[in-house]
């Protein structure tokens, strides 16, 4: 059964997987949702671009020694079909100084043998306040 299911699964469920395994700083969950590929992609904030399970693991691991991350994600935009599936989404966070942040974050999932997959993870400081919920808009728990 647990075979069908990934198959079955969408890039949302595997997004909601990503930001849950973040918040419980589960490391072996987060690993498990990239692609078999050694050219996915990881971005921080800030960062160098990453390419490849070795140097995503790493960083995630240095990440997430802290504890887990408080992150809700909102405001999707998703362009999608039937291979690959491209979410935006406004990444609100609260900051341990300065009080709540947000990020701007970019999410590419491709569909591969064992379901849909992370291949590229970009996030990148946003100026500002965070923008208000446009009419329509999904928010992603």
């Amino acid at each position: 059964m647990k075979r069908l299911k990934e198959l079955n699964g969408s890039a949302a469920e595997v997004e909601a997987a990503f930001y849950d395994a973040l918040h419980r700083a589960d490391l072996e969950a987060l690993m498990a949702l990239w692609a078999d590929d050694e050219e996915i992609v990881c971005i921080h904030p800030g960062g160098a671009r990453l390419i490849g399970h070795a140097a995503i693991r790493a960083s995630w691991e240095t990440i997430l020694t802290a504890g887990g991350l408080h992150i809700v994600p909102a405001q999707l935009h998703e362009t999608h079909n039937l291979m690959s599936s491209v979410h935006t989404v406004i990444e609100g966070i609260t900051a341990e100084e300065g009080g709540p942040a947000h990020l701007l974050a970019t999410n590419v999932y491709v569909k591969t043998p064992r379901g849909w997959r992370i291949v590229l993870h970009h996030a990148s400081v946003a100026p500002g306040g965070a923008p208000a919920d446009a009419a329509g808009a999904q928010i992603l728990h």
